[in-house]
């Protein structure tokens, strides 16, 4: 992770322009008292109007030049502060997209929402608004008790007990609202992570009739949210009556002190005036503090949070020399592979070879690790044992950019993008393909059917994941969408599920017809694998059978049971005689 004063001083020439606007900014309200104390002084006690426009003009052009260069400080700070939580929440995502997928699937979807989101706007933040008002507030104290001290070196003993206790309190409730925002900060992705289920799976809830339940999750939640945030306001109102009495009580007490030292000579009147003029300066810093250590804490939270995901690393074995082949053909072959997680074995010693242009099959009950191999091809997870191999190459050693563009995978769980269909359907090969090769493939999974009587055709957009399409039609803009990819190894993932028997009889002919392109076809029917030339039947993730179609059947055994149950005892009888 890169760390917030390596995103500071890249901006380091604009950080510099906004901390010089700053100090012009302050300098001007440090002269501001100079110039009232000459003309209560030499005006109004001495009566002597000579410098009087001069002095007026002064005030002027101090609150022009104030206001001028306040308001490029801010706008300069302003600017980087967007800037650099532009930059870290892309560092964020694109460390998010490198992680492997054993990561996200112990992962919430709204929890790394929160963290794009409201943590990095929180922490930027710290660079931006919380980082200038410190800065000001810090530099504006300094010098006003420089100049206090300089009037008056025993009155400004006043305002510097008063800074102490201030200093001293916003340290106590610094540490006092750590814990509670880390609370805050994760109750606020609980929320996200419940919203976002419940909205991403509302015909489910409907369908149950589990709105009141997630009604209810939601508010349980929502209502720990409240109770946190009110813990939060509890503690702020606890410690901010410490700088707004102080903030109060200051001036009123610089005056009445400097007046009795007026009378008994100690100032003239002038200075006095200066003098509550600079307490007044006090006052605001003393009041922002409490705000700053707020913020301040708020962000520290936030990027703890975002440390812990930083800290998450791929669990792929990358190698620091990929090799890039200059073509793949298309051969597979898996060398006596096994993948657990944890103490849970998935896979275990499964060894195939697929050459290129040839048929894979897989057939298996639910859980029996089908779709884990289709994972490992794609290097999604490297195997615990074994070796995977793409034309001969072991794919840990090849690079993985050129690993998964080898390969186009229909998804059993089909995602589609709120976007037009030819959009979805250009995914694989964005920039270099053609409308006609995108058409192309919609025809060749079946898919023009449906999409020519859409009002606009394939500009049609598509609600998010495919909202307003049937199941059928969404899987087959995603076999078009692989299709289209035209990668030398075409993998179908139970990708014909949803379809009726004639659409995948028809696809499957289409598929058929696809010249030099090697095919592993993962499903629950028989009619989608019995052409194969190979099938492994996978059971409690080890092959427990292989052969063609006609050698299982002479077997008899569990791919003979599941055609029984899927085409009937009597087709099974006819195949036998």
């Amino acid at each position: 992770m890169k760390t917030l004063g390596s995103y500071v001083k890249k901006h380091g020439a604009t950080y510099a322009m906004a901390v010089i606007f700053m100090l012009i900014a302050i300098a001007l309200d440090m002269m501001f008292p100079k110039v009232t104390e000459r003309i209560v002084n030499e005006v109004i006690v001495g009566r002597d109007f000579t410098h009087l426009t001069f002095l007026l003009v002064m005030i002027l052009a101090i609150g022009a030049g104030r206001s001028f260069f306040g308001y490029f400080r801010e706008f300069t700070f302003d600017r980087n502060c967007i800037t650099i939580g532009t930059e870290m929440r892309k560092d964020l995502f694109d460390h998010i997209q490198g992680l492997s997928l054993d990561y996200f699937d112990d992962t919430n979807t709204g929890e790394l929402m929160a963290r794009v989101k409201d943590d990095i706007d929180r922490i930027y933040n710290l660079v931006g608004m919380v980082a200038m008002r410190g800065m000001e507030v810090t530099l504006n104290a300094v010098l006003v008790l420089y100049f206090m001290f300089s009037i008056n070196r025993v009155l400004t003993l006043l305002p510097l007990a008063f800074m102490l206790i201030c200093g001293t309190t916003a340290i106590f409730m610094e540490k006092k609202l750590d814990s509670i925002y880390e609370d805050i900060s994760e109750e606020n992705a609980e929320i996200t992570t419940i919203a976002e289920e419940n909205l991403a799976g509302v015909r489910t809830v409907k369908a149950f009739a589990r709105e009141q339940y997630e009604i209810d999750k939601f508010r349980k939640h929502n209502e720990r949210y409240y109770e946190l945030n009110m813990k939060e306001a509890s503690a702020l109102i606890r410690f901010y009556p410490v700088f707004q009495l102080a903030g109060t009580l200051l001036p009123v007490a610089c005056a009445v002190l400097g007046g009795i030292s007026v009378i008994r000579g100690g100032m003239n009147l002038g200075s006095l005036t200066a003098y509550i003029i600079y307490s007044r300066n006090c006052t605001w810093p003393l009041e922002e503090l409490g705000w700053i250590t707020n913020e301040f804490s708020g962000a520290l939270a936030s990027l703890k949070k975002v440390r812990a995901i930083y800290k998450e690393h791929s669990t792929l074995a990358m190698s620091e020399d990929p090799k890039r082949l200059n073509s793949i053909r298309g051969s597979l072959e898996f060398d006596h592979v096994s993948l657990s997680f944890g103490d849970k074995e998935v896979l275990s010693d499964i060894s195939f070879v697929l050459p290129e242009g040839k048929t894979l099959g897989i057939m298996g009950q639910t859980g029996s690790g089908k779709s884990t191999l289709v994972n490992l091809m794609q290097r999604f997870y490297d195997p615990s044992e074994g070796t995977i191999r793409l034309d001969g190459q072991d794919i840990r050693t090849m690079d993985l950019d050129q690993v998964r563009k080898a390969s186009a995978v229909v998804m059993q769980d089909v995602f589609l993008f709120s976007d037009t269909i030819e959009e979805n359907i250009r995914m694989g090969r964005r920039e270099e393909m053609t409308s006609e090769e995108v058409e192309e493939a919609a025809r060749m999974a079946n898919a023009d059917s449906f999409i020519e009587k859409l009002e606009d055709r394939y500009e049609t957009v598509i609600g998010e994941r495919g909202v307003g399409l049937s199941g059928g039609q969404k899987q087959r803009i995603s076999i078009a969408r692989a299709l289209s990819k035209k990668a030398p190894i075409l993998v179908l993932d139970d990708s014909t599920s949803a379809l009726d028997m004639e659409t995948e009889a028809e696809i499957q002919k289409t598929l058929s017809g696809i010249q030099a392109v090697t095919r592993v076809i993962v499903a629950h029917r028989i009619s989608a694998v019995r052409g194969a030339d190979e099938i492994l039947y996978l059971e409690n993730g080890r092959i427990a059978e292989r052969g063609t179609h006609e050698e299982l059947m002479k077997k008899k055994g569990l791919y003979y049971e599941t055609y029984l149950a899927q085409y009937g005892p009597e087709q099974g009888m006819e195949v036998s005689a």
